[in-house]
């Protein structure tokens, strides 16, 4: 990248991701070989980087994205020119005009380039003046066009904003099918930004001013999702979810081409299925999805909707699950991979089921192909990073963690378990500043002060550890590690009693071998020799003990034997 600094236009009229995708695009056509390995953020960001790739709302997705997807998005376009920037023998500037008017997608990735570019010789210039691209008045179907590819790219607060452009461009009376599509379009928007509530509005709005079968069919089954899955916990009711869907099903029945007819009827009978199952019916729940299989299986052609087909088939793993058949269930997982390859969430589930048998290969490589997939899904990380704990790869799981708490800061069991990580390789300072920077945003969350307390014991600050354990137990009395952790500084301390009362309610609450072993010791020194035995053997029928652990446990049952002998 050679010449005077560009200036990019971050306009929020020119969509998502304005002027930073053209930055992307830049440095992409002078590194295409580093480009390739961003290959699928840099597509979502900047999709004429691949100009033979359909567009996201061509490809008509039956799922949305998460809101919070744009973070990794933002993440991941910031390693690509973070390592472009590695390369640069001079300092170069890039200056964005117009931030302060910039959609949300421009903001958050300026905000991540921002905060990763401080090492390397760019300079980030964020103006709110400067030349702008003329913005195009646009037409009800342009809108209706953006609107669409803003849905189905994840960009909901662009969505939004069209969608109410939109409606204030047209009524119901003289535009009735620009008007729907812009008023559906913003209510999944607004639900996919946790305002369900004013979607609610916009349904029962588009029932007032329409009898039209396909629009309040549509509305009904729209209404029915809000109430199972969007609407605030304390405001979700399966019953009106139930009635809507019924709604939905009696229209659906009267659509006169037959084939169209099967379609809408199989999708909101996928909503029944759902209410079966949480209501405690996964049988009910099967037989709705088989027969939708079937019935949607005869009316497509061969190789015809498969996303539709891998939907389906999704709902019956998760059936399966619930039947307490995971064979079962990874197997109809391997059908629905082969049916529709690119959706991370498939590949996360299945990396559940093969976790659970022990496959802890074949998990790795899943929630890698999440990740690919993803992109940079925080949930695939933070798994991976499990599974490399489990395996003893500590590195590797600080890795994974660290991206996770990147991309979502607030990712509570992230930091909570890389502060742990940190802590158990005697990185003091460094676990006791990622635990206050979790507790700045989680204040008294019990498990980080439980760690705190463990390096206050560490440094040789008793008094302020047992604080911590105290007050780590005040927000959760079930904390098995706080019990365990104050029982240890008190029974140091010579009040052996109060330790043993502690570690009753750790036991109490764990069957795990440490609260058993630790009240054992602590029994034992307070002359309890049988009650100490019981507790060893105890921790010793554990099954997969550390091998330390165990000889521990072999030495001071031996020794209460000998005691009682």
């Amino acid at each position: 990248m050679t010449g005077a600094p560009p200036g990019y236009d971050c306009h929020r009229d020119h969509g998502p991701y304005a002027g930073v995708a053209d930055l992307l695009h830049r440095i992409a056509a002078d590194r295409p070989r580093l480009a390739a390995r961003h290959r699928t953020e840099l597509r979502a960001i900047a999709p004429r980087l691949d100009p033979t790739a359909r567009t996201a709302a061509d490809e008509a997705p039956i799922r949305f994205h998460p809101a919070r997807r744009t973070a990794a998005l933002a993440y991941g376009a910031t390693e690509f020119v973070a390592a472009w920037a590695g390369t640069l023998r001079r300092p170069v500037t890039l200056r964005f005009a117009h931030v302060g008017a910039a959609d949300e997608t421009t903001r958050e990735l300026l905000d991540s380039l921002a905060g990763r570019l401080g090492a390397y010789p760019v300079g980030l210039e964020l103006c709110d003046d400067g030349p702008a691209r003329p913005a195009v008045d646009p037409t009800p179907a342009t809108l209706r066009t953006s609107l669409g590819e803003s849905l189905a790219g994840g960009f909901y607060h662009h969505a939004a904003r069209t969608g109410r452009h939109g409606r204030a461009l047209v009524t119901p009376a003289d535009d009735l099918p620009h008007w729907w599509a812009f008023t559906t379009g913003l209510a999944t928007a607004l639900a996919a930004l946790d305002q369900a509530t004013e979607a609610l509005d916009l349904y029962h709005e588009a029932r007032t001013v329409t009898d039209d079968p396909k629009i309040t069919m549509s509305a009904a089954y729209a209404t029915a999702m809000l109430y199972a899955r969007h609407l605030p916990a304390a405001a979700q009711d399966p019953a009106r979810a139930r009635h809507w869907l019924e709604q939905a099903l009696r229209l659906a029945r009267t659509v006169t081409d037959p084939r169209q007819r099967v379609l809408s009827t199989v999708f909101y009978e996928q909503g029944v299925a759902l209410l079966d199952s949480r209501a405690g019916e996964p049988e009910r729940a099967l037989r709705l999805i088989d027969d939708g299989l079937a019935r949607l299986t005869a009316v497509l052609a061969p190789g015809e909707r498969p996303q539709d087909l891998a939907r389906l088939r999704h709902n019956r793993a998760q059936v399966y699950l619930a039947l307490g058949d995971p064979q079962r269930a990874l197997t109809e997982l391997d059908t629905v991979i082969g049916h529709d390859p690119d959706n991370c969430e498939y590949y996360v589930d299945r990396a559940a089921l093969h976790r659970a048998a022990g496959r802890h290969r074949a998990a790795i490589r899943d929630h890698g192909s999440a990740i690919r997939l993803g992109p940079h899904l925080p949930e695939a990380y933070y798994n991976r990073a499990v599974l490399h704990q489990e395996r003893g790869r500590a590195g590797q799981a600080r890795d994974d963690l660290e991206r996770v708490l990147a991309i979502e800061p607030g990712h509570l069991d992230a930091r909570i378990a890389l502060v742990n990580l940190h802590l158990g390789r005697g990185a003091l300072d460094v676990a006791e500043a990622g635990a206050r920077a979790g507790l700045m945003r989680a204040p008294d969350e019990p498990a980080l002060l439980c760690t705190l307390g463990l390096i206050r014991s560490e440094r040789g600050d008793p008094a302020g550890a047992e604080e911590l354990f105290s007050r780590a137990l005040a927000g959760d009395p079930e904390l098995v590690e706080a019990w365990t952790n104050r029982a240890a500084v008190r029974f140091d301390r010579g009040e052996v009693a109060a330790a043993v009362a502690d570690l009753d309610r750790a036991v109490a609450l764990s069957a795990a071998p440490v609260p058993r072993y630790n009240r054992g010791t602590a029994l034992a020194r307070l002359d309890r020799w049988d009650e100490a035995a019981r507790d060893f053997a105890d921790a010793l029928a554990a099954p997969d003990l550390d091998r330390s652990l165990r000889r521990d446990l072999r030495s001071a049952l031996a020794r209460c034997r000998r005691r009682t002998s």
